[in-house]
């Protein structure tokens, strides 16, 4: 039996920790880059908005008070439009977790074509998302989440994961949920999710598997945090499929070669 780990001891040490939790943070792994994301995003906002954004980070924790209810659907569609029309975004989105990404999911990677956005201002009840998992409806178990804060993100102006501990046991009482509504569940599972402690110019990789989602922002600042999907390119997919929602990004040449090759036939020597 083999003894010895193929992985060095900071891969076995990340894996380890994202198995027993659920997630990961690590800083981003480039700082400049985190800034000229964050910056984009504020300008792109302050734009739709017909305002300036000298500090990002100021603006940004104080979006709410230049937002209407009415308008931050509209304000955030049209920003997600605008930063994923920008050549440089996608890749350097990934280039912020590359290395985490690499020790836990792997090298030859497929991307979410489009990165979302969430805005979710002071007491805003019409922004949440409920208590789910996404591989509940449709998406593979094989994906992570790369979840960025453009700024601070604390109690309730953040996001909450139920860690894999406690979702074995919800898992083994799943059937006594299937008549409830999404707040019963939340509800019977609160005492034991982990609200996520986040600093602008970190990441947060977390299993999708696991349930997660938000409740009303009842911090002073509004929460601005951007995701996308990843998962090894040669693992199952589940309704969002290659070539649709997802996209080979890191494929190698020995991958390459291998998807492009036809081995020879005697019928094509007997045609010439």
């Amino acid at each position: 039996m083999q003894s010895e780990s193929f992985l060095d001891e900071a891969e076995v040490a990340i894996s380890a920790e994202f198995q027993e939790k659920g997630y990961v943070i690590v800083p981003v792994d480039d700082q400049q880059l985190f800034c000229r994301i964050r910056n984009l995003v504020a300008e792109k906002a302050a734009a739709f908005l017909g305002r300036e954004s000298t500090n990002p980070d100021t603006f940004l924790n104080d979006a709410h008070h230049h937002i209407s209810l009415d308008q931050l659907n509209s304000l955030r569609l049209d920003v997600i439009r605008g930063i994923n029309s920008e050549s440089w975004f996608r890749p350097a989105y990934f280039k912020l977790a590359r290395p985490v990404l690499g020790a836990l999911v792997g090298n030859e990677l497929a991307m979410q074509v489009r990165v979302n956005l969430s805005i979710q201002l002071p007491r805003d009840d019409g922004s949440l998302l409920p208590v789910h998992a996404d591989v509940w409806s449709g998406d593979s178990a094989y994906e992570v989440v790369a979840w960025l804060p453009l700024v601070n993100c604390y109690q309730t102006k953040s996001m909450f994961l139920l860690p894999p501990a406690a979702e074995k046991g919800m898992r083994r009482r799943f059937s006594h949920y299937a008549k409830q509504s999404s707040e019963e569940l939340y509800q019977s599972i609160k005492e034991d999710v982990i609200w996520i402690e986040i600093k602008a110019g970190e990441v947060l990789i977390f299993n999708q598997n696991l349930p997660h989602g938000n409740r009303v922002n009842e911090e002073a600042e509004t929460r601005w945090s951007l995701n996308c999907r990843f998962k090894g390119v040669f693992t199952p997919y589940g309704d969002k499929k290659l070539g649709e929602f997802f996209e080979p990004v890191t494929l190698r040449a020995a991958s390459r070669i291998g998807m492009s090759y036809r081995l020879p036939t005697l019928s094509a020597d007997l045609g010439e």
